[in-house]
């Protein structure tokens, strides 16, 4: 068994508060979860209403497949208009 993480460290573009943050946020995750059968949630800076902490954890028999589905998750992470990448770490167990 093959596990593939990620945390991406997001800054989220015209946010004025914590319910539009989360509003952002919920649909994100509830589309990445639904799009790729991972693991993803909210998981740091959780009380910032521009910034954002997301884990991301998926499951695979091979190396390859993790690294590419951990990537392919961070691009479509990407692609949401309203959030910028600060910062990413990924690491293959």
């Amino acid at each position: 068994m093959i596990i593939g993480t990620a945390v991406i460290s997001v800054r989220l573009i015209g946010v004025q508060s914590l319910k539009e943050k989360r509003g952002i946020l919920l649909s994100l995750l509830k589309r990445t979860r639904n799009k790729f059968n991972a693991s993803v949630a909210e998981v740091g800076d959780q009380d910032l209403w521009q910034r954002a902490e997301i884990g991301v954890a998926v499951i695979s028999s091979t190396v390859k497949h993790a690294q590419q589905q951990v990537q392919k998750i961070v691009r479509f992470i990407e692609s949401e208009p309203r959030l910028e990448i600060i910062s990413l770490s990924e690491e293959i167990l």
